[in-house]
């Protein structure tokens, strides 16, 4: 009987197709992240507990992955608390680690870990996988890529619209339309304090986080049920239910926050950000939107949220400021602020929109036809020459039927073909095909990198 596999729920295989694809998005938000002056650092797939936890609230905490402590990790256990209904309690004895949750914590712990190497302020990417123990749905994996990107040990809003113009520049190079969301969580903390609720400030972003996902009337029950008063919930739905430009959400703030000192500093910071951007003009739309919130607990100022104007699905692109991030490790009065990408959803509105260049499927530039073991020599020959001029180029590994041979190159999406026959051998030419436009051509071998080199209609 077959046995049947399969890989868990949540997570994906990649094709070479789809990871030439991935690569093309890995690459150009490399290339962007390097432009400005961030460097690359890694942190392992774990981390200790300690570590996570608290840093995602209540929610985001319930969703971290748990990793069982090596050997037998029952034998030290009261049988007792075994049969405790506290999972909680019991998960704690049985594990002390869990894969990670999202870069940013990870790095926090770094910083500190580190900060006698570290050059302040310090500008970093990470591109890795983490992990969320979330219902899989579109656009929502348990498994995937962030490409974050960070400066920490600077307070200054410069940076805030530094990152406008990172994600600016890397979805105009991908060709994707998109709407960059600002708002500022001191704000939001000033919005609380005006309505009376300040000590529900972190049930209120929970809630508001959630608004497009679930509804305003969704929202306003969850509010209701985090203990708010109808009359806070009423004083709140200005706040989400209104479309108004930046402009008129800037004013109404001001009205709105002026007995609250927190509020008007958030609306401040939001005013510095939106002068530098008199001073740069975005393709993207960016606007000041009051509802954003960003549910994790460690955002302190500006917070970012991308959304894409062709396709329906979540953020692709969110982060903000914290400022007590490493103070949890012992280091305070480190400020940071940084974006991070969603590779994956941003894979997802590419290929629904058919946006991936064609040349991402391309796996070679050429391929050698083998005729048999003289041929094959030539063909390494030149092959060879090819690669030294940062061609990618490949011989067909045995002595096959021509049209096999030609299948796999079209199978792979390789733009041309050379042949090396007996006739070619023995006069010194190749005939190299285009695969895309059919016309075949017959050169000396020594003109191959010329002939590569020449666009091509």
């Amino acid at each position: 009987m077959a046995v049947q596999v399969s890989i868990p729920k949540g997570t994906r295989d990649f094709t070479t197709s789809e990871m030439s694809k991935r690569n093309y998005i890995f690459d150009n938000i490399k290339s962007i992240f390097k432009k400005y002056g961030y460097q690359a650092i890694e942190t392992p797939a774990m981390e200790n507990l300690s570590t996570l936890l608290g840093k995602y609230g209540d929610e985001g905490d319930k969703l971290i992955f748990k990793i069982l402590n090596s050997g037998n990790y029952l034998n030290k256990i009261d049988e007792g608390k075994l049969n405790h209904e506290n999972t909680t309690e019991i998960t704690n004895l049985i594990s002390e680690k869990g894969l990670r949750y999202d870069l940013t914590v990870p790095f926090a712990r770094f910083i500190v870990q580190n900060r006698s190497e570290i050059t302040f302020p310090f500008k970093r990417y990470q591109i890795q996988p983490v992990w969320r123990a979330d219902k899989p749905q579109r656009g929502r994996y348990r498994e995937f890529f962030q490409c974050d990107v960070d400066i920490i040990g600077s307070n200054s809003l410069f940076n805030e619209f530094e990152l406008i113009q990172i994600i600016d520049e890397i979805f105009e190079i991908i060709n994707l339309k998109v709407t960059i969301k600002i708002n500022n969580r001191k704000i939001l903390a000033g919005i609380a304090e005006t309505i009376g609720e300040s000590d529900k400030f972190i049930p209120i972003t929970v809630a508001i986080d959630k608004i497009d996902k679930i509804g305003l009337e969704k929202v306003n029950e969850e509010l209701q049920k985090s203990g708010l008063s109808d009359d806070a919930i009423n004083k709140l739905q200005p706040v989400l239910n209104t479309k108004r430009n930046t402009q008129e959400s800037i004013k109404f703030l001001s009205g709105m926050l002026k007995t609250s000192e927190t509020g008007l500093t958030g609306l401040e910071e939001i005013k510095t950000i939106f002068d530098y951007l008199q001073h740069f003009q975005p393709k993207a739309n960016v606007e000041l939107d009051l509802s954003l919130a960003r549910g994790l607990n460690y955002y302190t100022g500006a917070i970012f949220e991308v959304k894409s104007d062709e396709v329906e699905i979540g953020s692709i692109c969110g982060g903000g400021r914290y400022d007590d991030l490493t103070s949890v490790f012992g280091m305070k009065d480190i400020s940071g602020v940084g974006v991070s990408f969603g590779a994956d959803r941003i894979y997802d509105v590419l290929t629904q929109l058919n946006k991936f260049p064609n040349e991402t499927e391309k796996s070679s530039d050429v391929i050698f036809i083998n005729f048999g073991k003289a041929e094959e020599l030539k063909c390494i020959e030149i092959a060879t020459e090819l690669r030294k001029s940062n061609y990618s180029c490949e011989v067909y590994p045995q002595k096959a039927k021509l049209d096999k041979q030609f299948k796999y190159a079209n199978n792979k999406n390789i733009p041309f073909v050379i042949i090396i026959g007996e006739q070619e051998l023995e006069n010194g030419n190749v005939t190299i095909k285009n695969m895309l436009s059919g016309e075949q051509t017959t050169i000396k071998n020594t003109e191959v990198i010329d002939y590569l080199k020449k666009p091509k209609l």
